[in-house]
Order: structure tokens, then sequence, then C-alpha cells
């Protein structure tokens, strides 16, 4: 009892005071159980409140980690089982106006390359393109020059009668290839990059029974098989590799239609490997590793290197020559004419040239939509090397004088760098805004042995093709180039 309760006269001293100490005990009681009661109801709804909350966070994770990734087990290919013992082909378009040599033993042409992927699937194709314009209905090229791109169409159009299914990821919502191609049974999902990052989709891959791909700069263009020059690996028998891929490419059938990007991933979209972890494997028959990476930041689930990390770690690593070709150079986060500076990988290949002696040769497409700040930008990093000994950065610019008449005639569409102990394959331009909004991918690929010079690794064949470029006609100095531009722009 409270102390004015318990400081009341005995019951036996008085029967009224008795009475009326009887009556505020009974009504304490009252009030005792009334506290009670209502502490328990409180707490009942903070365990119900807890137990919702904990419920509704499960539920969330069921309904992400539960969305049904097609061909998970149609198969039987685990990351315990996959292949590692794979072959690696360099494909290449270059075209017909092009006067460039190309070597057969090691080259294979990038339509001949697609189609023996498509020999080889028996239960499913997957691909990711931003561009569907392989047929040229909107168009009037000259005739022969789209028949590249009319076959590829065609066979992936009977790929139904085969029983392999086809699945498609692109940005477009009104295309009339994907509307027919999913007549015929292809599954076609978009990915709304506009509301997810304000960007586009940059990713251009292949990947067939999940143990076979194909990634580069090509797109499902005609232009790609016909009068771009394009560069690209086709990968065979090396399922650990490709399903690393079919994780990058559930990601993005996971976004079908969203305009946000999820904060809970299922762990099938997770990355296998990494600039941490990279696979090791056989490359025809060369003990190499290798890993893929993807951007924008946002696109990176757990694990999954970014592609300006990717590109970080095989500068930093590189030990006499770096080798880089690309459409664009410009780093810059374009906001407005001029943009912002975009820093990772400007800095990077000035530390390399100053700081180590690496000696970097950039190729830079010369073409209509070249940026001019491009040439303040190059301007710049050739002067580091100007009273400096032991250092060496070069630039040529790739230019088809025909380019006048038709801007994508025999323009240099790759996007790869390539040095003493590795490649990076990509399919972004090396421009800021693409690497912080677009989403692209990368393939990072690493010798066990890089000593020797054997001729036959796909270092050495990317290696060639650059070289082979940088020494033809069609690339030009800075000087040269700028007497062209004001021609070309003016």
């Amino acid at each position: 009892l409270p102390p004015e309760v318990r400081a009341q006269p005995s019951a036996s001293g008085n029967g009224a005071d008795s009475k009326k100490l009887s009556h505020e005990c009974k009504e304490y009681e009252s009030i005792l159980d009334h506290r009670c009661s209502a502490t328990v109801q409180t707490q009942q709804k903070c365990i119900a409140t807890l137990a919702l909350f904990c419920c509704s966070a499960v539920l969330m994770v069921l309904i992400f980690s539960s969305v049904d990734i097609w061909g998970d087990s149609e198969d039987g290919i685990t990351e315990e089982n996959c292949s590692r013992d794979c072959r690696i082909v360099l494909a290449e378009n270059i075209p017909d106006d092009l006067s460039l040599h190309v070597d057969g033993r090691h080259h294979i042409p990038l339509s001949v390359g697609f189609h023996s992927l498509l020999e080889q699937a028996k239960l499913s194709v997957e691909v990711v393109s931003s561009v569907w314009d392989l047929n040229a209905w909107d168009m009037e090229p000259t005739p022969g020059t789209a028949a590249q791109g009319q076959l590829l169409f065609q066979r992936l159009l009977r790929l139904k009668s085969r029983g392999v299914k086809l699945k498609i990821a692109s940005s477009l919502t009104n295309s009339s290839e994907l509307k027919a191609l999913a007549a015929h049974n292809a599954q076609v999902r978009f990915v709304n990059m506009t509301a997810l990052t304000k960007g586009g989709l940059h990713s251009s891959f292949w990947i067939v029974d999940r143990t076979h791909i194909y990634i580069g700069s090509a797109e499902m263009d005609w232009r790609s098989l016909s009068k771009r020059k394009e560069l690209g690996v086709v990968v065979y028998n090396c399922s650990c590799l490709a399903l690393d891929l079919h994780r990058v490419f559930s990601f993005y059938w996971q976004l079908h239609d969203r305009d946000y990007i999820p904060s809970i991933w299922s762990k099938r979209v997770t990355a296998l490997y990494g600039k941490h972890e990279a696979l090791e494997l056989q490359l025809n028959t060369t003990p190499a590793t290798a890993y893929l990476s993807t951007s924008p930041e946002h696109f990176c689930p757990k694990d999954r290197t970014r592609d300006v990390d990717a590109i970080h770690q095989v500068i930093q690593s590189a030990k006499t020559f770096i080798f880089i070709s690309v459409t664009d150079y410009l780093p810059l986060v374009k906001r407005s004419f001029r943009g912002t500076y975009w820093s990772p990988i400007d800095e990077l290949i000035r530390e390399a040239v100053v700081l180590r002696g690496v000696k970097v040769r950039l190729l830079i497409s010369f073409w209509k939509k070249t940026h001019p700040l491009t040439f303040n930008f190059v301007t710049s990093l050739k002067t580091l090397c100007m009273q400096l000994h032991n250092c060496s950065l070069e630039v040529r610019f790739f230019s088809h004088k025909e380019q006048k008449e038709d801007f994508q005639l025999g323009l240099n569409h790759n996007k790869y760098m390539v040095t003493d102990n590795a490649v990076y394959l990509g399919t972004h331009d090396w421009v800021g805004s693409d690497f912080a909004k677009n989403a692209g991918v990368g393939l990072v690929v690493r010798m066990k042995d890089s000593t020797k010079d054997t001729g036959s690794t796909i270092l050495e064949h990317i290696k060639a093709s650059f070289e082979r470029d940088w020494r033809s006609r069609y690339a030009k100095n800075l000087q040269k180039t700028k007497v062209w531009r004001s021609k070309l722009f003016f």
C-alpha cells in the first residue's frame, strides 16, 4: 500500500475509518489492475508491431529472392561443376572500305562469331543490346551492306523451331524487331534506364546455354556487321564465366518495368568473381584469370567490381605499356557543354606515365560526334612528357575520309585496353557520364605468365590488332587531326 494508506489508523479503533480504509484499498487495487492491464496491452502492441516488421522484412527478401530466374536448374550447371577449360577467340568486324590486314589464324569475323554461337545453342540464348536494327527497315543502305544483319535476324527468328528459348533485355520500348521476335516466342523485357539512372543501356553481350558467351562493342545493328569497326571476344565452353555473366543478365531481367533500384537483391544476382577473387581458368590451354565488371555503381550488387575499378586495376598493374582504343575519350560528366571534370581514369594515365614510366598509346576515333574538348584533354596529356626523360605518351585519332558523307562508315567503335599482362574489354566509351549513369559491362582477362611472348594468347592477339590500327594510314597525330577537324566540322 502507498504511504498515505499505510498511515491510516487501525480498523479496530474506528469502524467508520475501517470501512473507509477498506474502500480506499479496493479503489487502489482497481487502479493497479487497470495499470497492469494497460502495460500488458502496450507490450502486446509492441510485440505485434515488431512481429509485423520482421514478417514484412522476411516477405520482402522472399519476394526478391523468389523472382524466377529462368533456367537455373534446366541444365544442372552450378559453380561447383562448371567448366574452366575454355577457348577464347577474337572477333572483329572490319568494314570492306578499310584496308586493314586481318590474321585469319587468330581472328574470326564478328558475323561468324555470332553464327557459331547460334549453332552451339541447344537450350537458351540470352541477349542484351540497346539497339535492335538488324534489318535496316528505316534506312536505304547500299545493296549487300545489311545482308549480314538480315541473316542474323532470320536465324534468331528460327530459334523457336529448334526449341531454343530466346530472352532479350533492352532499353527499347517500340522496336519492330523486338515485336517480331516476341511474336516468335522470344521473351523481351524493358530496362527503363531513364527512370533508374537518367542514363542509357550500353551493355552488349550474349550468353548461350550458360556455357558460351560474346562480349564486345558490337550492338544488334546491321552497321556493326558491315560499316563499323568492332571488336569483341567469343568464349566457348566456359560455363563458370557464363554463369557469372548470366547473373548480370538476371540483374537486368529483374529491373523489368521498374522505376527504382531495389535495395535488397536476390543472391542469384551477386557476383561469383571479382578483382579480389578472380576466376582461375585455362584460355586456349594457357593459365589465366578473369572476372566481370559493371556500371554504374548502383548496378553493382554484392561483390561485383565496378568498371572504373577494373580499369584502375589493369592500369595500376601495367609494367611496360598501356594501349587504349576507344571511340571517345572525355573525362567529363556532361551537365553542360563544359561539364564537370571526372578524374579517375585521366589521373591514372598521368600517374602511370610520369611516376612509373609506362608507355601509353591512346587511339581515339575522330568523327562527327567528337567533343571539341577532347582535343584539350589529350593536348594536356601530351604535355606531360615535354621535358621528362623515360616518358612516353602518344595520341592518335582514327578517321576514315569518307566519314564526311557518312559518319558511321569506317567508325572505330572499339572500347578496350591492353597492357603487358592484362586486357579490359568494355562497352563504354571512356567518358565520365557513361560510367556515372549508363549501364555497361566489362571483362578483365589476365595471363598468369605474361613474360612469355608466344603470340598465341588473347592479349597478344588484341595487342596485334591495336598495333595494326596504330600503324595504319587511318591513324593520324593530333596536328593533322586538327586540320581535318576544321574541314569536317565547319
